[in-house]
């Protein structure tokens, strides 16, 4: 009796410990950078081979209608740290120019009192997850201010390596300007190797200190991101002048050795033995960039918002919760899915104050997709990009020195919006949900 007695309450714990791991999984958030619609094997690149990518979307869910919060990428990842659209803290609405330049008005001022970036006090990530006793690394490129005070550890974050602007040299990892903005944590840092290996490697390592216990990890790339050098571009001559110059093939070498090092990091977190318990996500903060990425069929490019600067690919992994080779349809964005990390790592953040759904609850319970609102703003100048996506409708608007350009589609028969519907009666609606919206997000600081 007392035997079977143990063999039951062993049986019971085993039970109860799968439940609190299933309850409490790992999350890997892997952001890629600039990558087009159709980059991937998985969403129809002709050329590019990604099966490490697409294997993650063959054991788990592909989405065809997920948008960035953005049309460039300090906006999607102000959103995605916030749950907020990136409205509300102001100034974040372009991304930053190299060495921490405003590129229009809110940014200029901001910048000019030394205070453009993200507020360590208006993010909810890291911060809430490691109340929820959670580890927390980010990797990669931050883009969310130059100053110390905007440093990721000033958020919570636990460890950090990346570099603080938006981009740089793949190899000797600086900006155009020759600024150092190389970072170990609080500390400038210099390292030989190729930016994307580099990333993967201190990823992996923090895999392998914090298996143990619930971690979030941030896997921020820089690739594809210009300048385009492939692994084996280290002398290539890339300088200022020709920093954006686009090669076809690099940028093909570029994606598919992006996806070696995702497969890499998918190797460790199975080395690792927890490859059941974590959550693993793919995604990019923008739309490709224009003459170097594969939009799949969508107009325009990154900067813009029509479909080809927002929709983007999304993955998301999860061993047993996730039904494996689904296809979601359910239009969602960025801040998604920190409603859904939120969510998974049991925090006390209250859902009224996040913008955005829990789309990995909506494909683990199996819900029917559903219609709904979300909105995009982006300036850069004298130039301002809007839209409005209410159901099937789409709403985009484009002011640029006073003059006025819109257009309307219906994205359930034209995706790839080469016929707008203006004049039509729907569209002061929409005008009317983007004006309500904006007076909504208006910034405070």
């Amino acid at each position: 009796m007392k035997q079977t007695l143990s063999c039951l309450l062993f049986v019971l714990c085993c039970v109860a410990c799968r439940a609190t791991a299933v309850d409490r999984p790992n999350i890997v958030f892997i952001l890629a950078d600039d990558l087009g619609y159709g980059d991937l094997g998985c969403y129809g690149h002709p050329v590019a081979k990604t099966p490490n990518i697409d294997r993650l979307a063959q054991n788990g869910v592909r989405f065809t209608q997920h948008y960035s919060n953005g049309p460039e990428c300090s906006p999607t990842r102000t959103a995605f740290l916030t749950g907020r659209y990136q409205q509300r803290v102001g100034g974040l609405e372009c991304a930053l120019g190299t060495g921490n330049v405003g590129r229009y008005d809110d940014a200029i001022r901001l910048a000019e009192a030394r205070d453009l970036g993200l507020p360590a006090e208006r993010t909810v990530i890291p911060g809430a997850l490691k109340k929820s006793g959670y580890t927390c690394g980010v990797f990669g490129k931050w883009h969310l201010g130059y100053e110390p005070k905007f440093n990721p550890m000033v958020h919570g974050w636990d460890a950090f390596f990346g570099y603080m602007g938006g981009n740089v040299h793949y190899f000797n990892h600086r900006e155009t300007s020759d600024l150092h903005v190389l970072f170990n944590g609080r500390l400038p840092v210099h390292r030989e190797g190729y930016m994307t290996e580099l990333i993967t490697d201190d990823s992996i390592e923090f895999i392998q200190q914090n298996k143990s216990k619930p971690f979030f990890l941030y896997v921020s790339h820089e690739c594809p991101h210009f300048p385009f050098q492939g692994p084996g571009d280290s002398a290539k001559d890339v300088t200022a002048e020709n920093w954006m110059d686009i090669d076809s093939e690099t940028y093909v070498a570029m994606l598919q050795h992006l996806d070696t090092e995702v497969g890499r990091l998918l190797t460790a977190i199975d080395d690792a033995g927890i490859a059941d318990n974590t959550v693993v996500v793919f995604v990019s903060d923008n739309g490709g960039f224009a003459g170097a990425a594969n939009m799949g069929g969508l107009r325009e490019a990154k900067g813009t918002t029509f479909e080809g600067g927002i929709r983007v690919p999304l993955i998301i992994r999860w061993p047993g919760q996730i039904q494996p080779g689904r296809t979601c349809h359910q239009p969602c964005i960025t801040f998604d899915l920190t409603r859904s990390f939120l969510r998974l790592a049991r925090t006390n953040v209250a859902v009224e104050l996040l913008d955005g759904d829990d789309i990995i609850a909506h494909v683990t319970y199996g819900n029917d997709d559903y219609s709904r609102n979300l909105f995009w703003r982006g300036k850069r100048g004298d130039r301002m990009w809007s839209a409005v996506r209410s159901g099937n409708k789409k709403y985009v608007r484009k002011v640029e020195a006073d003059e006025l350009e819109e257009w309307m589609f219906d994205l359930s028969n034209d995706r790839t919006e080469s016929s707008s519907l203006l004049p039509d009666s729907h569209a002061n609606a929409l005008r009317q949900l983007l004006a309500d919206w904006e007076i909504d997000v208006k910034s405070t600081r």
